[in-house]
C-alpha cells in the first residue's frame, strides 16, 4: 500500500522539490504552505508521516506539531535551520518530533530519514499488537492511543489519554493529584499545578461520562478531592 506524506513548507521551491522527489520514490505527497491549512488537512485525511517546517505563516510549526500530537503519534520529521526551535520540537513532552533535518539538506539524506522513520513506525506497530482495556462501555486501545465508547471513537488529547491509560491500567488504585501530575507530565508537582489536574479531569469526564453532571461512573474522586481512581466494577 502506498504511504502518504503530509508536507508542510511555505517555500514554494523547496516544497515542490521535496514533493517531486518523494513522489519519484513512490510516496503519495500532499503539500501545503501554511500551518492552519496543515491542521485542517490532517484532520480530514489519513497520513503515515508528516514533514514539517517550523517557520510557517498563520500557525507556526510548533503549533502544528502540538495539534497533531493531540490526535496522533505518527512520525513527524522536522525541517528547520533554527537549532532552538528544533530542540523545542524534539522535546515537547508526550511525543514531540521524531527526527529532524537541518536546512540546507540533501534529498538523499531526507529520503533516508523518511524511510527510517516509517520503518520504525511499522516495527513498533508489528511488535505492539492492539492491547485493549475494557471498562464498562469504554474500550481503551493502549498501543494505538484510541478510546471507543459503545463503538464510537472519542477524541482525547494526549494528556487526557495518558491520565485515562494510567488509571485504567491500575484499576481501583488511588492516585493523588501529585502522583498523577508527576507520572503524566513527568515534572515535579507543586501546589499551583492542582488546577491543571482539575481542568484535565473535568474535560476527560465531559468526554467519557454518560452524564458529566451526575456522579462519575469512571473516574471517581477520592478523599475529598485529594485523588482519583478508576473502578472496574459497578
Amino acid at each position: 500500500m502506498q504511504e502518504t506524506i503530509l508536507l508542510v513548507e511555505d517555500d514554494q521551491q523547496i516544497r515542490e522539490m521535496v514533493a517531486n522527489h518523494l513522489q519519484k520514490e513512490s510516496y503519495e505527497v500532499i503539500s501545503v504552505e501554511d500551518g492552519q491549512k496543515a491542521i485542517t488537512l490532517f484532520s480530514q485525511n489519513k497520513f503515515d508521516l508528516v514533514i514539517l517546517d517550523l517557520m510557517l505563516p498563520t500557525s507556526n510549526g510548533i503549533d502544528v506539531l502540538q495539534q497533531i500530537r493531540k490526535e496522533s503519534l505518527l512520525p513527524i520529521l522536522i525541517m528547520s535551520a533554527k537549532d532552538s526551535d528544533v530542540d523545542k520540537a524534539l522535546g515537547l513532552g508526550f511525543g514531540g518530533a521524531d527526527d529532524y533535518i537541518a536546512k540546507p539538506f540533501s534529498l538523499i539524506e531526507m529520503t533516508a530519514r523518511v524511510k527510517a522513520a516509517l520503518r520504525r513506525s511499522k516495527q513498533y506497530s508489528q511488535n505492539h499488537p492492539p492491547e485493549i482495556v475494557k471498562v464498562f462501555d469504554l474500550e481503551i486501545d493502549l498501543n494505538n492511543f484510541t478510546v471507543r465508547k459503545k463503538g464510537d471513537e472519542i477524541s482525547l488529547t494526549a494528556k487526557e489519554f495518558q491520565i485515562l491509560r494510567l488509571l485504567a491500567t491500575n484499576p481501583n488504585q488511588v492516585f493523588t493529584k501529585g502522583q498523577l501530575y508527576e507520572k503524566v507530565w513527568q515534572e515535579a508537582y507543586y501546589g499551583g499545578d492542582e488546577n491543571v489536574i482539575n481542568v484535565h479531569i473535568r474535560r476527560l469526564r465531559g468526554k467519557i461520562e454518560d452524564n458529566p453532571s451526575s456522579p462519575p461512573k469512571y473516574v471517581k474522586t477520592i478523599w475529598g478531592g485529594i485523588g482519583y481512581k478508576l473502578e472496574m466494577r459497578q
